[in-house]
């Protein structure tokens, strides 16, 4: 009924291309996040999928690459602004953002300069040490 009451399904679409298109915006401004996707094509709207790209997160083993990431999750986690927002356990260490149409642009907005806080705190740090 909900769905039906914003539009349907033109709605649904509609509201995950927002989210997505607020995070396309950011990844434009951030020289340290991409998304792990490499053809455009690919990218999901409602499960999108991002790899740090920085120099020396790039020079790290698998084993470090996952320890950070998981540091900078578990850093978004303890401030209450995001969950479950680790990469699946068989795709590269990464973040992870639902985007589906239940969920409000404003709110993923929100929660991305908490990704360039957690990003900072992590790089400042060498969180893998």
């Amino acid at each position: 009924n909900w769905a039906k009451s914003i539009g349907g399904l033109p709605a649904l679409i509609a509201r995950s291309e927002a989210s997505l298109a607020a995070v396309k915006k950011w990844i434009g401004t951030t020289p340290f996040f991409c998304f792990l996707a490499q053809d455009p094509a690919t990218i999901s709207n409602t499960s999108i999928t991002l790899s740090i790209t920085d120099k020396w997160f790039i020079g790290l083993n698998d084993k470090e690459k996952a320890v950070t990431t998981s540091q900078l999750i578990k850093r978004l986690e303890d401030e209450g602004v995001a969950l479950d927002v680790a990469s699946y356990r068989d795709a590269p260490s990464g973040i992870r953002i639902w985007t589906g149409p239940t969920v409000e642009t404003s709110d993923v907005v929100a929660l991305l300069p908490w990704l360039d806080w957690a990003y900072g705190e992590i790089a400042e740090t060498g969180a893998f040490a």
